[in-house]
């Protein structure tokens, strides 16, 4: 079983997608401290006049005092017109407009509570099905593991892929300074690093900006162009001793 782990983040860039894609079973990863102000609860679109603008679903409890499985969004029908409002310019440009604010409305529909976590993973599963991506995944607070105190950045990656008996794990070539190939290794697991290079493509008139959210990726290309993209700009890199 190839495994991906990451935090669950909102409406993430396309190569998130990519790893997704590259994976049999996906972990959300909602188990350490929350970190105020990242790509959990807010990403990027382009502005209407130049640049990137954020889009952000306000939270009733952002600290990092709390674990990220605990943060619940201060109002799920408000956060979800402020969002559909601010990619409202793109109506009468982007040929994919209506089915963008449709995965919209179903992601946050589909959010099963209020917590940030239950919101990101219903996007993932609105935007997979959409894209015809298989989502096969389990959030990891729910799976009563016992972790080790004190756990490294690069050690729980390894705990969790021997906990569910994985035999490859998949990270972002970006992460690769975190993680010794030996702890990978000694419990049979291999470690292959996801390389996405740049999908650009066209958003005439607006100037195209890299690594929006998959949103902007979506508004501008039709589902098959995109899995054309994940599959032709996807490189992974087999790490060994």
């Amino acid at each position: 079983m190839r495994l991906g782990i990451m935090q669950p983040y909102f409406f993430p860039y396309l190569g998130h997608f990519a790893l997704i894609a590259s994976v049999d079973e996906w972990i959300v990863f909602d188990v350490t401290q929350y970190t105020p102000k990242t790509w959990m609860n807010r990403n990027r679109v382009l502005h209407p006049k130049s640049g990137p603008m954020y889009v952000s679903v306000p939270l009733a409890n952002s600290s990092n005092s709390i674990k990220t499985s605990e943060a619940m969004v201060l109002n799920m029908d408000e956060a979800k017109r402020s969002i559909a409002g601010k990619l409202s310019h793109y109506k009468r440009k982007a040929p994919y407009y209506y089915r963008v604010q449709k995965i919209i409305q179903e992601a946050f529909d589909g959010a099963r509570d209020s917590s940030l976590v239950s919101l990101n993973v219903s996007a993932l599963v609105t935007v997979c099905e959409y894209l015809g991506i298989p989502f096969r995944y389990r959030i990891c607070s729910e799976l009563s593991l016992d972790f080790p105190e004190k756990l490294g950045p690069g050690d729980w990656a390894p705990f969790i892929c021997n906990a569910l008996g994985a035999t490859e794990y998949v990270n972002p070539v970006g992460g690769k300074d975190l993680f010794d190939v030996s702890k990978f290794s000694d419990i049979g697991v291999k470690l292959l690093l996801a390389e996405f290079s740049e999908f650009q493509y066209s958003t005439d008139p607006y100037v195209y900006e890299p690594n929006l959210s998959i949103l902007d990726a979506m508004m501008w290309n039709a589902p098959e162009e995109i899995v054309a993209a994940l599959q032709q700009n996807t490189r992974l890199i087999d790490q060994k001793l």
